[in-house]
């Protein structure tokens, strides 16, 4: 399977709706309810900004949106991280944080493709 645009974008999208599926079914304690809120967050955020990017405006646009991205995929994969200490769901838990590893290291090519281009050009990253 490539790592087309509509592919990376149905992937943000599955991701989503899976960590969605994993906070549903996790035990709210103290400890962990401030860890989900926050996983939620930038786990969907990490979908939210590829389709931003998917309609930027501008070149600088699209850049800006897809580094947000990779930057909410590095804090989702730290929120799965703290939790797979506490969750009563660790399998799952691991699941997401390989599928979280692989959108991270995908938008990690895509931000290394625009600043290789930048360099070529001689544009600002």
């Amino acid at each position: 399977m490539s790592d087309s645009p509509y592919v990376l974008r149905e992937k943000t999208v599955v991701f989503s709706r899976d960590v969605i599926g994993f906070c549903k079914v996790e035990q709210s304690t103290i400890i962990t309810r401030p860890l989900i809120e926050q996983l939620l967050r930038s786990a969907t955020s990490i979908g939210a900004n590829y389709a931003e990017a998917d309609n930027a405006a501008s070149r600088s646009d699209f850049r800006n949106k897809i580094f947000i991205a990779k930057k909410e995929a590095a804090e989702t994969k730290y929120w799965l991280g703290l939790l797979l200490d506490v969750t009563s769901n660790p399998n799952l838990c691991k699941k997401l944080l390989t599928d979280c590893h692989h959108l991270l290291m995908t938008l990690q090519k895509v931000t290394n493709t625009l600043r290789n281009r930048s360099q070529v050009t001689g544009n600002i990253p």
